[in-house]
């Protein structure tokens, strides 16, 4: 007997606590200039990188795979942009390059706990659960690249 898929089965939350303040996580997320440092799951780096942080305004990025060389772009379009709380804003790989698609929407809440930040992952809705699970071992190892980032890093701290 085959059982039934439900929107859930097509959607990935992952929740990651970071030894830094919200402020600056949420800042991690939005500036590019920190964005092409740590996005991408292990083995990519990044490659390009523009932000237009408004509501409205778009992102987009390539990362490309050290081990061939191969490019991958995905954009977006932010929602909401809640300073330092939350981002909302779509997500999709450009298939091909310079044309968008499939689609999701990507919710980021960053909770403060003293001097840590827990942030919560959500996105909808991926096309089958073979995505999903793609999307998830690439962001597990996008956001290990993103704590790294933030240990490594020198930040001012008032």
């Amino acid at each position: 007997m085959t059982e039934a898929m439900t929107t859930t089965d097509l959607e990935l939350t992952i929740t990651r606590v970071f030894d830094a303040p919200r402020e600056l996580v949420f800042e991690v997320w939005t500036n590019p200039d920190h964005l092409a440092k740590w996005w991408g799951p292990t083995g990519f780096t990044t490659e390009s990188c523009t932000v237009k942080l408004e509501p409205g305004g778009g992102w987009r990025l390539c990362i490309r795979n050290s081990a061939d060389g191969s490019e991958h772009w995905a954009r977006g379009t932010y929602r909401e942009i809640d300073r330092p709380e939350r981002l909302v804003f779509s997500f999709a790989w450009e298939e091909p390059p310079g044309v968008p698609g499939h689609d999701t929407v990507v919710t980021v809440a960053f909770a403060e706990h003293g001097d840590k930040t827990e942030m919560t992952f959500h996105q909808a809705v991926l096309r089958s659960v073979p995505e999903r699970d793609g999307h998830l071992a690439g962001w597990q190892e996008t956001f290990d690249e993103l704590t790294a980032y933030l240990r490594e890093t020198e930040w001012p701290r008032s």
